[in-house]
């Protein structure tokens, strides 16, 4: 049986006077929800679900919602709703849901991990009758990728499938045979369509923006290929370290951790054919596309790094060759894009924190304008789609500088939703893609067909990986990175800056 496609998102968020149900829009038809959140005290839960959920259920956007939270910790509901306030009041970005806490609360109720599948089936009824007939079940599994096996067997043992979705956390599997077992198994407690295996950078405004550049406007649609695009960078350094995850990052690395759950999912939005409709079967099937089109990643294409002080982190092998730090060339076999590379890069403990997509366009092919004049010395023209919060999107160009002669310079036309009377009206990644759970729409979701093609075109590089390079903390990466991207130059770090926003 399908589920039902995704309807519009409401265009405003309204907060309701405090101890008040919040307002519903008249049109809305989705069914109430019972939210149960696994892993619900760790770090993704605090800092992300716990202060969306609030800000979903107190605004007009979802349905009425019960949180059943769930985790290894040994504690009660008021014990949990304690540890949620204090989450929500410091990872909060929106002071109004912190303002309304109580409204919230009475919304949540925790059970142990420990209590075993008949408690928590208990807490979902007791959840499921406050709120009445016709509910569903959206279960996010916030858990490693190895307890994942062992939730979805909880919720089969504890009744919980039917009239549910689950949302699985990355990655999905460690390799294609993993994958492809892990996909075989939950199938056998979920259909397809009840499965949304999420990549939060795909719910930012920015990564949805390439869709409207590209697909809206006829001034891009044309060029949005091998004639006129030379080269297309996907960049998303980080400056922070392990973080306490180094039992996680050991068995995953890089590679797996970023590029195939991250990286990839982005560079489909970038690469895909016009789909049919903006729904999501077929923009899914586009992506698929994609994914099929891949060429295997050529290891001699790759720079895996691992920094200075790595080996010597609280549960690291003193002899690891775990990548922190990856960089590939990789291509896509299709009519569209044959023989455009795209450079991907990403690691731990880097120069600086960015999300930046970056397309390099062809330069004219002979300039009229004469030596000295500035034509070509800043590189080549770029549009960039910047993913972090902000949203921005900048378009750089050659313009006269003004005054005499026929000096040139690199200028740039720049946007940000912050600039707009909308800026309020922007969902935080996971506000976005809980919403789009809850309602059905796989758009911005892997399939497993999807999946298993990456974790398929990895392969020659997992079976052998090229040997791990030092780099300093603090730095972009080992020095092969500019080889691997010669002649071309990697944008960042930017010569130029964003324009604040005023």
């Amino acid at each position: 049986m399908s589920e039902p496609l995704s309807e519009s998102l409401p265009q405003t968020i309204a907060y309701p006077a405090p101890g008040s149900r919040p307002y519903r829009r008249a049109d809305e038809q989705l069914d109430p929800y019972v939210v149960v959140l696994f892993g619900a005290t760790g770090d993704l839960a605090r800092r992300k679900l716990l202060p969306g959920l609030t800000h979903l259920s107190l605004s007009a956007l979802t349905p009425d919602i019960q949180v059943v939270a769930t985790s290894l910790e040994e504690m009660d509901t008021d014990q949990f709703r304690e540890l949620a306030r204090a989450a929500v009041t410091e990872f909060s970005s929106r002071p109004k849901d912190v303002q309304n806490w109580d409204t919230f609360a009475p919304r949540l109720r925790y059970v142990p991990q420990s209590a075993g599948p008949e408690a928590l089936a208990r807490a979902v009824a007791e959840a499921e009758a406050e709120l009445g007939p016709d509910v569903r079940r959206l279960h996010y599994l916030s858990v490693p990728p190895k307890a994942a096996l062992a939730v979805v067997t909880m919720l089969d043992q504890a009744d919980l499938v039917a009239r549910s979705r689950v949302v699985m956390e990355k990655p999905f599997g460690t390799d294609f045979d993993s994958a492809v077992l892990l996909n075989q198994l939950v199938h056998q407690v979920f259909r397809e369509s009840q499965i949304f295996r999420i990549d939060h950078f795909l719910g930012k405004e920015a990564a949805q923006n390439i869709l409207a550049f590209r697909f809206a406007n006829g001034l891009f649609e044309p060029i949005w290929n091998r004639n006129f695009i030379d080269h297309i960078q996907i960049d998303i350094p980080e400056t922070l370290g392990l973080d306490r995850r180094a039992g996680f990052y050991e068995s995953t690395g890089a590679y797996k951790d970023m590029v195939v759950t991250h990286l990839f999912q982005v560079m489909a939005f970038v690469a895909i054919e016009p789909p049919t409709a903006l729904e999501p079967r077929a923009i899914s099937e586009e992506k698929n596309k994609v994914f099929r089109s891949l060429l295997p990643i050529n290891p001699a294409n790759v720079v895996r790094g691992q920094y200075n002080g790595y080996r010597q982190e609280e549960g690291v092998s003193p002899d690891s060759e775990t990548e922190t730090f990856i960089a590939l060339k990789c291509g896509i076999d299709n009519w569209r894009w044959a023989g455009v590379p795209f450079y991907l890069r990403t690691g731990k403990r880097l120069a600086e924190g960015q999300r930046i997509i970056s397309i390099a366009f062809r330069e004219a092919p002979k300039s009229m304008f004469p030596a000295g004049s500035g034509v070509g010395l800043q590189g080549p023209d770029h549009l960039t789609f910047d993913l972090a919060d902000e949203t921005k999107v900048s378009l750089s160009f050659y313009g006269k500088r003004p005054g005499p002669g026929m000096k040139m310079d690199k200028l740039s036309m720049q946007f940000s939703a912050h600039d707009t009377d909308r800026a309020a009206d922007v969902l935080e990644a996971y506000e976005r893609l809980i919403l789009d759970a809850m309602r059905g729409d796989h758009t911005l979701f892997t399939t497993a067909e999807g999946i298993e093609s990456l974790w398929e075109r990895s392969i020659p590089l997992l079976e052998n990986p090229p040997p791990v390079k030092p780099y300093a903390p603090g730095s972009w990466g080992p020095n092969a990175i500019h080889q691997l991207i010669a002649p071309h130059a990697w944008r960042l770090p930017f010569e130029r800056t964003w324009r604040e926003t005023r």
